[in-house]
């Protein structure tokens, strides 16, 4: 936060002093008592178990320059303690506050499945021409977008922030403190369908990142999703469609693989331009996230050429489909999160890869799929029966269902009419027993896949798996 005093967050939130310097500088906003950069205003939230007014002290002994609080209506100390209703829309109304001072344009991503990749490869695309500010990890909630608004730098051009909601109600908090300038729709899935009810209320929700848009803003939508095509910019904004249709304005044309990477050719209909991309990250899906960020590229004036070859140096993120090799055997680490578009993208990922050994899906439970869960699971084995996958290994309860789509008569029928025998199914409720049983059955040659929401810790089996390849050397 630049030139950001304690009597400036003051008027900003409507709170009040009740004690400290006025003059205090601040310089970042910290939601964890334990880590402080140095001037930091502490904003303590309040939980569905904790209450973080208790950690002020902590907070203060690590550093802390000043306090939110809605605890307390009197106070004695050298440090500033502000006063406010609420310390979580304090923060969202100080993240609007700063907002509100900045000059550089924001894009902002949201959508179902695929919005952390979408973001990183519209920055590497902006990136091309502008220096970019792009959201961190994954600090994309009604708490993580105003903290994200005050940490971007003056010497930024341009950035790219993610926003993600789950309720509703949410998505219009968020929109309103970032005042996006334009706008990313990657899909509209079931993710969160428990808490909205239906994919149409999802994307009523979602279209809601517009409730901060300036006028002349842009909204770019994906026009191969059956929803998500038809949606048009609020008034006084634009639409910018992307996809693989003859209607997109940035279309995917020409596609195939090399190498096991997708390659296709971008083409901007307004101009007839035409771009041959070759991405270095896995699966067809990633060729709309690509034509996402060459639009966004495109319409901030950065040549279609020169963005594409920005793209082709982006190689993906930590737990979203990272492909490490130890031990003559593959392991794609797909872990970070899961819903039944984007399970279904790791299992084709899986099958276009180039081995010479076998295929090994291990998939675990899809959190907050709603009253359907166990029928979405159901249909990833549908899904998988139609695959050449030689293994599937299962893990929790929920994940059950898919080894009972896989085993359903319509599918088994459909293995017989092509001569192929069906994939062996293993189920594990825990994690340890699971770890232990692949590791004695791989061999040279294999390739693995782990997918499932990441509270069912597929990531660290993953991890561990590697590990224990790296050591050992296994090739047997």
């Amino acid at each position: 936060m630049e030139n950001t005093r304690v009597k400036d967050i003051v008027e900003a939130v409507g709170g009040t002093l009740l004690c400290g310097d006025p003059e205090t500088p601040i310089a970042h906003i910290s939601i964890d008592s334990r880590t402080m950069k140095g001037q930091d205003l502490f904003v303590p939230i309040i939980g569905e178990k904790v209450d973080a007014h208790r950690f002020i002290g902590q907070a203060f002994e690590q550093g802390a320059a000043a306090v939110f609080t809605s605890r307390h209506d009197r106070m004695e100390s050298d440090r500033p303690w502000i006063q406010v209703e609420d310390t979580r829309a304090a923060l969202q109304a100080l993240g609007a506050w700063y907002r509100g001072r900045m000059k550089l344009p924001l894009v902002g991503i949201t959508g179902s499945v695929g919005k952390t990749t979408t973001r990183e490869m519209i920055a590497a695309a902006l990136g091309a021409g502008f220096s970019v500010y792009k959201t961190p990890g994954n600090s994309n909630s009604q708490v993580g977008v105003p903290i994200t608004i005050t940490e971007i730098p003056p010497d930024a051009q341009i950035g790219v922030i993610e926003l993600g909601m789950s309720e509703p109600g949410e998505m219009t908090r968020i929109a309103k403190v970032a005042q996006v300038d334009q706008a990313v729709m990657t899909n509209i899935g079931v993710a969160h369908i428990e808490q909205l009810g239906s994919r149409e209320n999802i994307l009523a929700e979602k279209l809601h990142i517009q409730d901060g848009m300036k006028e002349g803003g842009i909204l770019y939508v994906n026009g191969d999703d059956d929803l998500l095509k038809n949606v048009k910019a609020r008034p006084g904004c634009r639409t910018i469609i992307y996809g693989t249709g003859p209607d997109c304005d940035y279309r995917g044309e020409e596609i195939g693989l090399s190498g096991g990477f997708p390659v296709f050719t971008a083409v901007r209909r307004q101009t007839g331009e035409r771009v041959r991309v070759r991405l270095h990250v896995y699966g067809n899906h990633m060729i709309l996230n690509a034509l996402a960020a060459l639009a966004v590229a495109s319409e901030n004036g950065i040549p279609m050429e020169k963005a594409a070859r920005a793209l082709e140096a982006f190689n993906g993120l930590k737990g979203r489909q990272q492909i490490h090799h130890a031990g003559g055997i593959t392991i794609i680490d797909d872990s970070y999160n899961a819903s039944p578009v984007s399970m279904k993208a790791g299992i084709q990922v899986l099958c276009d890869m180039e081995v010479s050994g076998r295929r090994a899906a291990v998939l675990a439970d899809m959190k907050e799929l709603g009253p359907e869960t166990r029928e979405y699971h159901r249909q990833v084995g549908h899904f998988l029966a139609e695959h050449p996958v030689d293994l599937v290994v299962l893990l929790g309860d929920l994940a059950a269902e898919i080894g009972r789509g896989l085993s359903e008569g319509e599918a088994k029928e459909e293995q017989s009419r092509n001569g192929k025998n069906g994939p062996e199914i293993r189920h594990f409720s825990e994690k340890a027993e699971l770890e232990e049983w692949l590791f004695s059955w791989i061999r040279e040659g294999d390739c693995v896949l782990f997918k499932g929401s990441n509270s069912m810790g597929l990531g660290a089996a993953a991890a561990d798996l590697l590990a224990r390849l790296q050591q050992s050397g296994k090739k047997a």
